[in-house]
């Protein structure tokens, strides 16, 4: 068996059955390594196995008793203490009642609401098993009885009654997703978002900055509604808390793309669609239109032949496209180069691509790993917790040149995440070269954008200087295809530490100290980029504060 597969994990427990080879498993683990999915959807979308197999095998490797259920296993007085609208939400069913402890059977043992809301019902500590979601639903029916006509449970006074009809008759949710798209492009809406609050989902449309629910939704059905909207965007991997992706809705004859966020809660997914701004990455290092300094800086950073350099950005793919940038300014000929993750490294160069885990301890070792293939120069795709982040330093100790993602928004952040790593002896300031930190700013639609007088609030949160003449913000049309915005760009930070820098580091406590540094030797950061756009009416003052304030 491969060595990546360890015992008791999925794998081991499919393959000591005999439902998976081994060459099944290197197979699973080469699609996990491409398109970052779990070890079980990876099967599952290679015709390996059936999501029945999943089922089955979760269970063991959870230590849950795994049932095919019949009637006669059902409890009347286990039935008394959950709703049958509970069981229809959460896809699951009592068993039997004994003493202060209820059995269920559920579909999905990972999900904490359906276990939190049934312990709140009964008044009684749930005890789980794993069974089939159609077996389920098939004896909700048996012994809680027909629902009657089912419906999914949308109101909106934004709808006819015609429209509410035909979509509360799709249980699926793919009705309700199509009008929701048409929604956003009708009224001109910059978010729509679908917001578990207890028993029921409110959905808000998001215009002009600001926000009004419009409708809700019961939510029993709110589970195919949002596993419709996950798959819509390829998102299907079982106990992921969040996704994010694209989907493609026609609209008027024309393509629309959506992006789409979704965050797991109490009640099920918190979900996001807003019309995709389109977002050009940069290929090369001109793309990035610097200012003349910091290209200067980057070209400098670029020409180090050891130590650490942090690539900082919420970002995950725009966050390697940036080391690449590095890497392609980077001399490689005759160095040993190795990049560990899936992201960095698509550049004209090719280089060896290690499979970097997701839990902090293997990915720190999977670090110090790599230092026994004597590479030259180290590309780590995330490093942000302490563990990696520790072993990142100590490969740029032996001197490496390290360039390594950093999971955290804005300069002033990394900077006092630096300076906490060393209160906390993590890593050696010396052996830092510097530091890349971005964001990325909507620009507005200049075809649409309309002057407008910001309240008191937006006006104290921007805590500018000087005002600029006039305030813009979107209203959205045709040519930016209603998304109120032109591009997408990025706000850029290049910092040097130089020995001076670093000198004021390792003495300071605060990044106070060291933004005064910063300031008194002429440095400017994205801030000064952003305030630009602002008083050249490119972006709005929501956008400033949200990419540049906060």
């Amino acid at each position: 068996m491969p060595a990546q597969i360890k015992k008791g994990s999925l794998g081991e427990i499919l393959s000591a059955c005999n439902i998976i080879t081994e060459d099944d498993i290197t197979a699973a683990l080469e699609e996990q390594g491409r398109n970052g999915t779990r070890f079980g959807e990876a099967l599952i979308t290679l015709g390996i196995v059936t999501q029945e197999d999943i089922d089955w095998a979760l269970s063991n490797q959870l230590d849950l008793p795994y049932i095919r259920l019949k009637a006669d296993m059902i409890d009347p007085e286990a039935l008394r203490l959950v709703p049958a609208a509970t069981a229809r939400k959460f896809n699951l069913i009592p068993l039997i009642k004994a003493g202060g402890e209820l059995n269920i059977a559920v579909s999905d043992p990972l999900n904490k609401a359906a276990i939190a809301a049934v312990e709140q019902l009964s008044g009684c500590q749930v005890n789980i098993s794993v069974a089939l979601l159609r077996e389920i639903r098939d004896m909700i029916e048996v012994c809680y009885g027909s629902s009657g006509h089912e419906q999914l449970g949308f109101t909106s006074s934004a709808f006819s009654e015609k429209i509410l009809e035909t979509i509360n008759g799709d249980l699926s949710g793919s009705t309700l997703l199509n009008y929701l798209l048409m929604f956003i492009m009708q009224n001109r809406l910059s978010s729509l978002s679908l917001q578990p609050m207890g028993d029921i989902v409110q959905l808000s449309g998001r215009r002009g900055g600001i926000s009004h629910p419009f409708g809700s939704m019961a939510g029993t059905y709110y589970p195919d509604v949002t596993r419709k909207i996950r798959k819509s965007i390829e998102s299907t991997v079982p106990g992921e808390s969040s996704a994010n992706g694209l989907l493609t809705f026609n609209y008027r004859s024309h393509p629309i793309t959506f992006q789409v966020a979704s965050l797991g809660g109490y009640g099920g997914d918190y979900i996001t669609i807003r019309p995709q701004v389109t977002t050009s990455l940069p290929e090369r290092l001109a793309d990035l239109q610097l200012p003349p300094r910091q290209e200067s800086d980057f070209i400098q950073l670029s020409r180090r032949q050891q130590g650490i350099t942090f690539f900082a950005s919420r970002n995950t793919q725009e966050r390697d496209r940036f080391m690449d940038i590095m890497l392609e300014e980077i001399e490689t000929t005759g160095k040993n180069v190795i990049i560990l993750g899936e992201g960095p490294g698509r550049t004209t160069k090719y280089f060896p691509r290690i499979i970097l885990p997701r839990n902090e301890s293997e990915r720190a070792a999977t670090i110090m790993q790599a230092l026994d293939h004597a590479p030259d120069i180290l590309i780590i795709e995330d490093a942000t917790e302490s563990m990696p982040f520790t072993a990142a330093c100590r490969a740029a100790m032996r001197g490496l040149l390290v360039l390594v993602g950093l999971e955290i928004r804005g300069t002033r952040n990394v900077l006092r995440q630096l300076l906490l790593y060393q209160q906390q002896n993590y890593f050696l300031p010396i052996f830092v070269n510097g530091l890349v930190s971005f964001k990325g700013i909507q620009l507005l639609c200049p075809e649409c954008r309309t002057s407008y007088v910001p309240p008191a609030e937006e006006l104290a949160a921007m805590n500018l200087v000087e005002q600029p003449a006039s305030f813009y913000r979107t209203k959205g049309c045709d040519v930016c295809g209603y998304s109120g915005f032109s591009t997408r760009q990025f706000l850029t930070d290049v910092l040097v530490f130089s020995d001076e820098f670093l000198r004021i580091f390792e003495q300071s406590t605060d990044v106070a100290a060291l933004e005064n540094h910063l300031t008194l030797s002429g440095y400017q950061g994205l801030e000064c980029e952003g305030l630009r756009h602002l008083i050249a009416g490119d972006v709005s003052p929501e956008e400033y504060i949200t990419s540049v304030v906060l």
